[in-house]
């Protein structure tokens, strides 16, 4: 075998031998962020079609919506988007009042009610729609981490990241409805009391309090607190 040959074969296993190491340098990361945050997963899509961060001012949704629910005390939220961002806020109001209007949802239990108000001050939360930048700021101030990647939840405010809205995480196995209604529901969930859970076992539904958005541990995706009319948990995962 000629020198020149044996040169590009060097080269070449070395290449590969740089691009492994690379892999093996990013590791999958781990939940951080408190009970009301979800951990940042190893793959992130690149934003494309919308602004990496805002103005961080907020556009309120127009109206009050019905009373949705049969029993309990009354819950209400504002729903606010972020300006600059393209998106508009009586279309991101109708999702949101979609999911938690849902018999599947939160108000299955028959032991609260939900209602959209136009204003803040009747309000007992806002679910916000925020860039990666300013959502990972909004998080910050509670003391949570979200590498601008994840959704989190503080007293009082629900906040969705822009980037999972609009393209959900990678092999999420099922459409982008069912992803945002899962966040929605995971994250209002947290405020109304509810912590992380774990994966039942392979192949069964993921609890919605799951955190989906780093993996769903061989669970199947799944967005709601009720399934088939009962209220569908795990283990409670301590500590996160």
């Amino acid at each position: 075998m000629g020198l020149g040959v044996l040169l590009v074969l060097a080269a070449t296993a070395t290449v590969a031998l740089a691009r492994a190491g690379e892999q093996a340098a990013d590791p999958a990361g781990s939940p951080r962020g408190g009970t009301s945050s979800e951990a940042v997963p190893v793959e992130r899509p690149r934003p494309s079609s919308y602004p990496r961060t805002g103005p961080g001012g907020f556009t309120p949704a127009p109206g009050d919506s019905p009373v949705w629910g049969t029993d309990g005390p009354l819950r209400r939220y504002q729903v606010a988007v972020e300006q600059d961002t393209g998106q508009d806020a009586a279309a991101f109001a109708v999702a949101v009042d979609g999911v938690l209007a849902d018999p599947r949802g939160w108000i299955a239990s028959e032991e609260l009610r939900v209602q959209r108000v136009a204003e803040a001050g009747e309000a007992d939360f806002t679910v916000y729609l925020a860039t990666p930048g300013t959502s990972e700021r909004m998080c910050a101030e509670g003391g949570l981490s979200t590498d601008g990647y994840t959704s989190c939840r503080l007293p009082g405010q629900v906040i969705i990241n822009l980037a999972r809205w609009l393209e959900a995480v990678p092999d999420y196995g099922a459409p982008l409805e069912t992803y945002r209604a899962y966040v929605v529901n995971h994250e209002v969930g947290h405020e109304f009391g509810e912590v992380h859970q774990a994966c039942p076992g392979p192949g069964q539904p993921a609890p919605v309090m799951q955190q989906q958005t780093y993996g769903l541990d061989g669970c199947a995706a799944n967005a709601w607190p009720y399934v088939d009319g009962s209220r569908y948990e795990g283990e409670i995962v301590p500590g996160i």
